[in-house]
């Protein structure tokens, strides 16, 4: 899909190598739609396993319960529903969880300020968003060091330029040079000006998420942030069974205004949850169930996706470890377990527990990433930029990453079958001992048929010595330099522009400065 904002291209008169190399190092603003999957999920769990798992989940529900701590409101809704409340425990009769969430929808729609850039949430889709949350940055010119809002805005900016990548994200950094109270604001700030792909709201406080909210209605409209969804937020559980007054007021404030939460544990196998694969599954399911459910307590029919932010952990040091096979098959597990539900899934990443972007980090992802695939993930954060088990986001990293997404998009695509690509002409023509560089079919078909990488190289070895033997890592640095350097703006309607820089203008008045 073609960006909004492109540069009109000039034929040269009589230069046609100088016009193919101009082409080539012209900056493009191109955005893959939305991963379409066409290939079939990967299913570890039999029917047997599947409703043992559920039936647990269930007992679970009943018999130990989960808390809802310091949130009257919350417990007093259960009470209504008719679960029983003990405390802050509430323990939900077998099946009550299961019956709310069926108002939940199986897909939906998040609006972009950009139409062409809105996303499908749930099906057979998959939507790629940046890595959420690191206090840390690294690159290869500043190190590791703690991120600035300045750095905040050149991710946004980087997720704005890639290709590969369908939405802005939320928190790609943690912009710890501007105080707690008020960094939500420069961040929306930056996701609604800077790019134009959907984005993420704030959940580190309820009134946070409402100061979205009302961002949103200046951008897009109070009565259409009403109707439609123009953000997704990410509501961690407690794991294990724990839901938190922060996350479930932010919640509170999605919902009833009809914005989408991932509702997601954080496991770590083996601290939060069971160290077996079955174990865990139960555990998430179980912790899945009652939060969509509270969703639909607040608004039945509002928009959730079943989340599994899932790691093992290293005995030895206590430290989670990423692109392992036990993770890998908790994910295969929960996307049939979100399947079944009828709802969007959120899972898988750019997941790795390097310090660096090398050798580990680089199998770990591509662990991660294609079992995000293959796991029938419909809604991807982290996709790109985690470093360090989620400490650090990455600029090198992040192009790596992103470049790969692209990898993504080519295996979704599956296999045609179609004449053309069945090329029984070109085998005709081509015959014994040829060649088919020259054939009609790979004429016609050469431009689309392979994936390029716009990062690695491929160069002959004499040619990439004579430019400086880079390896990827300089390759990732110049990439960055060069997107920044050639960045433009999407553009905005002047007189939103300035509603949204007064109203974050008057908010931060009226807020102290915090920094814990």
């Amino acid at each position: 899909m073609a960006e909004a904002e492109k540069a009109p291209r000039r034929r040269a008169r009589g230069g046609g190598g100088a016009a193919r190399r101009a082409e080539r190092s012209a900056v493009k603003f191109d955005t893959a739609k939305y991963i379409e999957r066409n290939v079939p999920n990967f299913e570890v769990l039999d029917e047997a396993a599947l409703q043992a798992i559920e039936a647990n989940a269930e007992t679970v529900l009943e018999e130990i319960g989960v808390n809802f701590a310091d949130n009257p409101a919350a417990l007093d809704r259960w009470r209504a529903a008719g679960a029983s409340v003990d405390g802050e425990r509430v323990r939900i009769p077998r099946g009550l969880a299961r019956k709310l969430c069926e108002t939940a929808p199986s897909q939906f729609t998040q609006h972009a300020r950009n139409p062409e850039k809105s996303v499908v949430i749930g099906g057979n889709n998959l939507v790629l968003a940046p890595v959420y949350g690191p206090p840390f940055v690294r690159d290869a010119k500043g190190g590791r060091r703690y991120a600035t809002l300045d750095d905040f805005q050149k991710f946004v900016k980087l997720g704005y330029m890639s290709q590969w990548l369908h939405h802005s994200g939320g928190t790609v950094c943690e912009p710890t040079d501007v105080p707690v109270t008020k960094r939500h604001l420069d961040m929306m700030l930056a996701h609604m000006t800077l790019s134009d792909k959907p984005f993420m709201g704030s959940v580190t406080e309820p009134s946070r998420a409402r100061d979205c909210v009302e961002m949103c209605e200046i951008l897009f409209g109070k009565e259409f942030v009403q109707d439609n969804t123009v953000m997704t937020s990410l509501i961690n559980i407690n794991s294990p069974l724990t839901f938190d007054d922060v996350m479930m007021g932010a919640l509170e404030v999605y919902a009833e205004n009809n914005q989408a939460c991932i509702i997601s544990p954080f496991i770590v196998g083996g601290a939060m949850a069971p160290v077996s694969v079955a174990g865990t599954l139960t555990q998430v399911l179980a912790e899945v169930l009652a939060g969509v459910a509270y969703s639909q307590l607040i608004r039945p029919g509002a928009p959730v996706i079943f989340g599994a932010f899932v790691s093992s952990i290293d005995m030895n040091s206590g430290a989670p470890t990423f692109g392992t096979p036990e993770a890998s098959l908790v994910t295969y597990g929960a996307g049939q377990l979100a399947r079944r539900l009828n709802l969007p899934f959120r899972s898988a990443g750019s997941f790795c527990g390097s310090k660096l972007p090398d050798a580990q980090a680089a199998y770990e992802t591509a662990n991660s990433l294609n079992m995000g695939l293959l796991a029938g993930v419909n809604f991807m954060l982290h996709a790109c930029g985690w470093l360090e088990g989620g400490l650090v986001a990455d600029f090198e990293k992040f192009v790596m990453d992103a470049d790969q997404l692209g990898t993504l998009h080519g295996l979704a695509k599956g296999v045609q079958a179609d004449e053309d690509a069945l090329a029984l002409d070109a085998i005709r023509e081509v015959g014994p001992g040829g060649h088919y560089l020259g054939c009609a079919h790979t004429q016609a078909n050469f431009k689309s048929a392979f994936w390029k990488s716009e990062l690695l190289d491929y160069k002959p070895f004499e040619t990439w010595e004579e430019e400086g033997a880079r390896d990827t890592y300089a390759l990732a640095t110049n990439r960055v330099d060069q997107l920044l350097s050639t960045y433009q703006q999407p553009p905005l309607d002047p007189a939103i522009k300035i509603a949204l820089d007064s109203y974050v203008a008057d908010k931060k008045a009226s807020l102290p400065d915090a920094f814990s």
